[in-house]
């Protein structure tokens, strides 16, 4: 099968199709015939093994997943033995997490990290679902504790998490504000954000509106300033993400890190946001989905040759919202 893979870290032109051996479901897994996978700011930074921190845990000379890709979606070639709840033929999407391989015509995927795929989306739109809307589900309802009623604020809601998370706070019952640039703020509103701020013109932190949750996607702004935008009891959701800028030691990390530091000590919540993908979380996706609640903005799709340049399109220009390789 063809496949995008790396041999070591580097720049988007490291990455290479090549021909490689169609995976082999095991007892547990279920082998996907792959029709669209999303790209995510994870992909960069796997790829370039930055912060170089994070190669402690990705592999120190080069990444230990040789393909890349974590999001899919596809129809089911073939399952395990063990197998009970898909069936080859089924259309499903899922999320690899760390282990990769979903650029790719076959992935293998544990049955727990898959489940059938939103009836109403597309392949495309279904792929841009799992890491970005497991990370804005699990940042909201289960980090922020968002209820009906709550002022949420999201800095950076024309990203592939933030037009995410602007929905699915709004079906929590939230009045939301997004934070985004200029030529994004028409697109944040018509996802249902209540109010948009422009950062290159104003400076959510310095505002003087205090929201009940500050669900923070970019990490360009002080554990002090993002606290200023909080109600004293307030929740404040920490999670990386960003464009690359030439490589770093700590990149988000160091954010990361101050912030849960300093959680011990204040009164607001400071929530350092680790996602787990699996099946409950997709599940919960799904019936946003089909609810009309939640969908997929693509911004731009490539072919499977051409991820190289999506991933290069994605870490330097500021997408908006999902970038999505079909295959």
């Amino acid at each position: 099968m063809k496949a995008i893979v790396q041999d070591r870290y580097g720049p988007p032109e490291t990455l290479m199709l090549a021909d490689v051996e169609t995976p082999a479901p095991g007892p547990g897994d279920v082998l996907v015939r792959v029709e669209a996978a999303a790209l995510n700011a994870y992909d960069w930074h796997v790829m370039r093994g930055d912060p170089r921190l994070s190669r402690l845990a990705l592999g120190l000379g080069r990444p230990r997943a040789r393909v890349r890709g974590r999001d899919f979606a596809g129809r089911v070639q073939a399952v395990g033995a063990q197998v009970r709840q898909v069936r080859p033929g089924d259309a499903v999407f899922g999320d690899l997490g760390e282990a990769d391989g979903a650029f790719a015509e076959y992935v293998r995927v544990p049955e727990h990290l898959v489940a059938p795929r939103p009836a109403n989306l597309t392949p495309a739109q279904a792929a841009a679902l799992p890491l970005a809307g497991v990370t804005a589900l699990q940042g909201l309802r289960d980090a922020g504790q968002v209820r009906p009623g709550h002022r949420v604020l999201i800095n950076g809601a024309s990203g592939g998490v933030g037009t995410l998370a602007v929905q699915l706070a709004k079906a929590l019952g939230a009045t939301v504000t997004g934070v985004c640039s200029t030529r994004n703020v028409a697109l944040v509103r018509s996802l249902g954000a209540d109010h948009v701020v422009d950062y290159t013109r104003d400076d959510f932190t310095g505002a003087g509106d205090r929201h009940d949750v500050v669900f923070d996607l970019v990490g360009n702004r002080s554990l002090t300033a993002l606290r200023r935008a909080l109600t004293p009891a307030g929740t404040l959701v920490l999670s990386g993400g960003g464009v690359y800028r030439g490589g770093s030691l700590l990149g988000p990390i160091g954010l990361l890190a101050r912030g849960r530091l300093l959680a011990p000590f204040v009164r607001q919540r400071v929530v350092v946001l680790a996602t787990s993908p699996g099946r409950a979380h997709l599940d919960a996706l799904r019936e946003h989905a089909e609810a009309g609640r939640l969908t997929a903005v693509v911004d731009r799709t490539y072919a499977l040759h051409e991820v190289p340049e999506a991933v290069r399109y994605l870490e330097a220009e500021h997408a908006r919202a999902k970038v999505v390789i079909t295959v």
